[in-house]
């Protein structure tokens, strides 16, 4: 027997309330990822940005979400700082403890040599790694340990460190990574400038030649912002602009020799400057004990195991037996090892507690709500803030993204 239309019609719809009503909705998929650039100014320390000195910078400080300021890892060293960043882990965790240093079993790390290049040196898993295991494509413009083949890979873009390219030439290899198919386009994107740091150290803090750096940095900067413009990626993509540390004059003079109190027959170094790693010669400990450790005239001597708490520093097997600390604006140095003639140049490798040390953080992008200051935060929360916006689960690391809840926008579905 036929049924009516209507009937048939009406039992339809009451199977498909009633399949509705036993079936439990789909949850929503999970929300893509905005693009990420990380722009690291080397060297340049927490007062710069807002004082009137980079505009492009200035901008996005009074626009974006930012903090008072960022305190860097100990050592406050280029290499150690940036691996921080992007691994979320202090340098005596993994284990770049120096931009030079001794390792047990592989030797002789030089941060500029072919040895920086070794993966074997790099520890924990930096974000770019992640990032590849969940499916998204990523380019580094520079960044320390980008070079090297860590936890099995690479990123999917990268280049050998090349001091003589400009920022802008730089800016523009980031630019054409951005011009790349969607499926194509890089995720995640690291862009490193040097060229205040470089300036810095030749001539002093705000010297000409380090004010010109920050002229060109920002104008880089400026090239960056306007490209992500042109190609309407302001709208899904999180800029974050940050530095590694900070950076304090030294005058020539201001020199404290480690061969003063202590002779070097009796001992051997892996690094000097401001931070110093010092090995007794066999047979020596106890009198390079009873000579080197405490204060001497303008730096101070510990045990590894005895250094300050707050800097967590001091278990990696590549620190030395003893680690010397100068004060800011002072050097250590050996007789043998003259020093250039210069009036005064600027340097960092300071203790973190010092104001002029401090780092500085600005971010602005759709996860980002406007005008937000945080409180001042260590560099290692930067990692879990990363892997957040990039809906990525974090390696193990030594940070929190409880830091940065004032300053997102909630976003549902999160990865973690």
């Amino acid at each position: 027997m036929r049924l009516p239309l209507v009937r048939v019609t009406l039992l339809a719809a009451l199977l498909w309330v009633a399949g509705c009503a036993t079936t439990p909705a789909s949850a929503p998929p999970p929300l893509e990822p905005h693009g990420v650039v990380l722009v690291s100014i080397d060297g340049l320390r927490a007062d710069i940005p807002g004082s009137g000195r980079m505009p492009t910078l200035d901008a996005l400080f009074a626009q974006g979400a930012r903090a008072a300021w960022v305190n860097p890892s100990y050592p406050t060293l280029t290499f150690p700082n940036h691996y921080t960043l992007v691994t979320g882990l202090r340098p005596d965790r993994h284990g770049i403890v120096h931009n030079d240093l001794e390792d047990p079993v592989l030797g002789r790390f030089a941060s500029k040599k072919a040895s920086g290049r070794d993966g074997r040196f790099w520890g924990g898993e930096p974000i770019w790694i992640a990032a590849r295991r969940a499916g998204l494509k990523t380019a580094t413009m520079f960044w320390p340990g980008s070079e090297a083949e860590i936890a099995g890979g690479r990123p999917d873009h990268w280049r050998p460190f090349d001091g003589t390219m400009t920022a802008d030439a730089r800016v523009a290899e980031v630019l054409g990574w951005l011009d790349l198919p969607p499926a194509e386009r890089p995720r995640f994107i690291t862009l490193y400038l040097e060229q205040y740091d470089v300036a810095a150290h030749a001539a002093g803090t705000f010297s000409p030649q380090a004010l010109d750096a920050m002229a060109d940095v920002d104008a880089a900067l400026a090239t960056l912002v306007r490209g992500l413009d042109a190609r309407g990626l302001r709208s899904t993509t999180n800029l974050i602009v940050l530095s590694d540390h900070g950076m304090a004059d030294v005058r020539t003079g201001d020199t404290a020799y480690l061969d003063d109190v202590l002779p070097e027959s009796l001992f051997s170094w892996s690094s000097l400057g401001p931070v110093a790693h010092i090995t007794p010669r066999p047979g020596h400990e106890a009198e390079v004990t009873r000579r080197l450790i405490g204060r001497h005239d303008h730096y101070t001597c510990w045990n590894k195991e005895a250094l300050p708490a707050a800097w967590h520093y001091g278990r990696n097997p590549r620190i030395a037996p003893f680690v010397c600390q100068s004060d800011t604006g002072w050097r250590l140095q050996l007789h043998r090892h003259p020093l250039p003639a210069r009036a005064v140049k600027g340097e960092h490798g300071f203790v973190p507690e010092d104001p002029q040390m401090r780092a500085f953080f600005v971010a602005s992008g759709p996860d980002f709500v406007p005008g937000v200051q945080l409180p001042a935060f260590d560099n290692v929360d930067v990692y879990p803030l990363l892997a957040h916006l990039l809906r990525i689960a974090p390696a193990p690391n030594d940070g929190t993204l409880d830091t940065f809840a004032p300053a997102l926008t909630p976003r549902a579905g999160s990865a973690h």
